[in-house]
């Protein structure tokens, strides 16, 4: 009997063999993990930081008195840091919780910072993420991109890592890389390079957290808490798993899942925002997925519409195919 060629079956079998036969993205490096008082301090929200568990898991709280958080006890010049979170669910428009490096109370003027921040949203829209990169006080450039995710980040606690070379800054969500800042010549004074302590906040940004500023914090469903555990603090240099002087510590598949991440849940990118930017800045690589972004940077609505009917067939599904 002849079968008739489809080029769509072809590939898909083809895909199939790849996805076989594919060696398994390498994860995260397993490092130990501290105690509150093994290496954190707090530093504001007198009751509203608690600890649990003997000290390995913190809740940080926001109520209509002040928000709370915490930071390491020592800063570090390059490393990984790591904690496991789970965000406050329900309507949180204006919320922010953020888990992030800066060294701005040494450095006022020249400081460095290396930030996630989760922008929460009103009942029934899904929390978004926010990273962005400071260096040597180069606050009035901001190269923020905000991104979806593939679950619902308040069902349960989720990896989030920032891994911080000489050459390289690396943003993780579980074992998934999401975005690689390189240092290159362009670079300039805006990649960090001064020892930075670790944060992690809970604080009302109403003023422009959500859509803008338009929703604001409602304290109705207060308190709003934010779970910390499974927290690593850990310098580069003293473990072989983080090859802190290698010029490239993404592996191929990571780099794919990468790719593959950013293609399908990234919803803001500065190199794309040519508003603010007429003229992509130095380390911008833009091609024509421009097109898929308004002018704004912002993705347009039907690609966004895309993107969530694909989280919707994929429920939690692996990112990085």
């Amino acid at each position: 009997m002849l079968c008739s060629y489809s080029p769509k079956l072809f590939f898909i079998l083809l895909l199939h063999l790849f996805l076989a036969n594919a060696e398994p993205i390498p994860s995260l490096p397993n490092l130990r993990k501290l105690s509150f008082h093994e290496g954190y301090t707090q530093i504001f929200g007198d009751n509203n930081l608690m600890l649990h568990h003997e000290g390995k898991k913190v809740h940080i709280s926001l109520d209509e008195r002040t928000g709370s958080g915490f930071r390491s006890q020592e800063s570090y010049l390059h490393g990984f840091f790591s904690a496991s979170i789970k965000l406050p669910s329900d309507y949180t428009a204006g919320v922010v919780v953020a888990f992030y490096m800066s060294n701005g109370d040494v450095y006022e003027k020249t400081h460095d910072e290396l930030d996630f921040e989760f922008l929460g949203n009103v009942r029934g829209k899904d929390w978004r993420i926010q990273t962005n990169v400071y260096g040597n006080g180069s606050t009035s450039v901001g190269r923020e991109e905000r991104y979806g995710l593939w679950f619902d980040p308040t069902e349960d606690f989720h990896q989030y890592s920032i891994l911080w070379t000489y050459n390289n800054i690396i943003f993780y969500v579980d074992d998934t890389p999401i975005r690689e800042v390189e240092r290159i010549p362009s670079s300039g004074a805006y990649f960090p390079s001064k020892p930075m302590s670790l944060y992690a906040t809970i604080w009302d940004g109403s003023q422009w957290a959500t859509s803008g500023g338009r929703y604001k914090v409602n304290y109705k469903y207060a308190p709003y808490i934010a779970e910390f555990t499974d927290l690593v603090l850990h310098t580069c240099g003293n473990h072989q798993a983080l090859p802190c002087g290698s010029a490239s510590l993404l592996s191929p598949e990571q780099r794919l899942s990468m790719e593959s991440f950013r293609r399908r849940y990234m919803t803001y990118g500065y190199c794309y925002d040519r508003i603010r930017y007429p003229v992509p800045l130095a380390e911008c690589h833009v091609g024509p997925e421009r097109e898929l972004y308004l002018m704004s940077g912002e993705l347009r609505a039907y690609e966004r519409r895309r993107h969530m009917k694909r989280r919707s067939w994929r429920g939690t599904a692996d990112p990085g195919f």
